[in-house]
């Protein structure tokens, strides 16, 4: 069993947390993305919508949400664009900032496209054998031991939630001229990949929550399993439908023996779609382990304030984080 009470162990030992964060309205990262890709303004697609970029303060209420149940965590790296929360205390001994330059070639620099920046996640400096991956807007709702995310063995639990037909029906839905999404175009790649190279159907689709993986098994599918698709999918500055899908790494671990599955319910894994006005109502019900606050290309900038009051109201007291 991992056992992380010292947050001072080593990288084999510790369980590390790493975010990716992005400040959508800093004019410099705006200018920036205006220069790469010849757009500024956020646009209304499920690719480019606000809410892929906007920063809502979620990164302050999933630290909140992680000191208040999660006391064994390692280190807290912080992907960035040359950014730092202005609230955030940068000098807290968990707290690293990682910049996308730190991580990944500089010919692909400045990159907009996460799924890009999720391709170097085991190069993080420092970042240890065992590690979680959360976006900001996923957070903690109980206390969790680490065998939540991680047998006794050390293999990450990989949570999927089931759809024994979705790919069917997504065929037959493109037969009539209505493909899936970028998203759901680039899961159904995942899992026909590795139905390919393993000769494994895996009849599930990723949680929309936080992770856990091995740094050696994801190296390997990045650096092995798929070198030449990422190749390609690099130079992409944002999503693209031939990006490689993180859920392509969960399922080479499931397709070797190196993680379990677990499919989920709402009380383990809620996504809370903003838009909706449902959150209170479904979280009082499902009392979910862990729960995400998903923004996307419906939700306007009235449904962001009252998800942030909302979540002021989960997690009122600042954690140690704050400055």
């Amino acid at each position: 069993m991992i056992r992380i009470k010292d947050k001072k162990k080593n990288e084999q030992e510790r369980i590390d947390l790493v975010y990716l964060w992005v400040d959508g309205e800093d004019p410099k990262w705006q200018e920036k993305k205006r220069q790469a890709t010849g757009k500024a303004q956020f646009g209304h697609s499920e690719i480019d919508a606000k809410g892929r970029y906007v920063s809502n303060d979620e990164l302050k209420f999933s630290l909140r949400s992680l000191e208040k149940h999660i006391s064994w965590i390692g280190k807290i790296f912080i992907v960035t664009d040359n950014q730092i929360p202005e609230w955030l205390k940068i000098d807290h001994p968990q707290i690293n900032i990682i910049d996308h330059s730190q991580i990944l070639p500089k010919e692909v620099l400045p990159c907009f496209n996460s799924r890009v920046i999720e391709y170097a996640l085991y190069k993080i400096p420092g970042l240890s054998e065992h590690f979680l991956f959360a976006n900001d807007d996923m957070l903690f709702n109980r206390d969790l031991k680490e065998n939540f995310f991680f047998k006794e063995d050390g293999f990450p639990i990989v949570r999927m939630k089931k759809e024994r037909f979705g790919m069917f029906y997504n065929k037959l839905r493109t037969l009539v001229g209505k493909k899936p999404g970028n998203y759901r175009s680039t899961i159904y790649k995942a899992i026909a990949s590795i139905k390919e190279k393993f000769r494994k159907n895996y009849y599930g689709i990723p949680h929309h929550n936080i992770d856990a993986y091995k740094k050696t098994d994801y190296k390997f599918a990045v650096e092995e399993l798929f070198n030449e698709e990422i190749k390609i999918s690099m130079f992409n500055r944002v999503k693209s439908n031939n990006d490689v899908q993180r859920f392509a790494f969960s399922l080479y671990a499931l397709a070797i023996g190196h993680a379990y599955p677990q499919y989920v319910n709402k009380n383990t894994s809620l996504r809370n779609q903003i838009y909706k006005d449902d959150a209170d109502e479904r979280m009082q019900k499902y009392n979910p382990a862990l729960f995400c606050m998903n923004d996307n290309q419906k939700a306007t900038d009235e449904d962001r304030k009252a998800a942030k009051d909302y979540l002021e109201k989960l997690f009122p007291e600042k954690s140690s984080f704050e400055r």
